[in-house]
């Protein structure tokens, strides 16, 4: 099954090398953010991640979207935003914002989603993300103390605030330069059956072209 699913994301990524194919339309592999998000001025074009830890399929996407990243550094600003399956704040959210504070979020963030999805740690409360993350060599008096710390709750708040401005309902979700908002489920909605596997192969290609285009306003 595996290999069959590699074989549709390939066949459906040469559907995009076709001469006159379309690759990314609007209301169908993307579509607009209204109103629009304002984004930091430079040559950049600037992406954002909504996700969340406890998200399979946040997890799916994690090492493509990552790798995606790395490959376009020199054009783009990225960025990840923890969110909330309720609108409240969240230990995993503390969590990533607290690993963000310590400039060890990009180190653990592989670490972390293999945990959860893979040997199934429960991170539901304070105590289950500072056991954790001390289990993970992490000093305890430390990082409890920046965990419970006015910046980090900021960044939770703020990243409450970022759901409701973006309109984020469901994740992983990708806005490009505040803008084009595009997912796996929507990028693979032009295939007859969904697969996953498929799918995230055709969204880096939308954000490819939604990055190229981009690029081109910003001087």
């Amino acid at each position: 099954m595996r290999i069959v699913r590699l074989l549709l994301a390939i066949l459906t990524l040469l559907c995009f090398t076709v001469p006159g194919y379309t690759a990314s339309v609007q209301g169908q592999d993307y579509t607009l953010l209204s109103p629009p998000q304002p984004t930091e001025p430079g040559k950049k074009v600037e992406v954002i991640e909504f996700f969340a830890y406890y998200c399979p399929h946040c997890y799916a996407l994690d090492r493509p979207l990552t790798e995606w990243a790395k490959a376009n550094a020199n054009r783009i600003v990225f960025k990840r935003v923890h969110v909330s399956s309720n609108g409240e704040p969240m230990p995993q959210q503390r969590l990533y914002y607290t690993l963000d504070a310590m400039g060890k979020a990009e180190e653990y963030q592989s670490k972390v989603f293999y945990a959860m999805h893979v040997q199934h740690v429960h991170l539901n409360t304070d105590a289950d993300v500072i056991d954790f993350m001390v289990k993970s060599g992490m000093d305890r008096n430390k990082f409890t103390q920046i965990y419970n710390s006015f910046p980090v709750q900021t960044k939770v708040q703020h990243s409450l605030q970022m759901m409701s401005s973006y309109q984020i309902s469901s994740w992983p979700t990708i806005v490009v330069d505040g803008k084009y908002v595009t997912s796996p489920t929507q990028a693979g909605s032009r295939m007859p059956v969904h697969e996953e596997d498929a799918a995230i192969p055709l969204m880096l290609k939308v954000l490819d072209d939604l990055v190229d285009q981009q690029a081109k306003t910003r001087h």
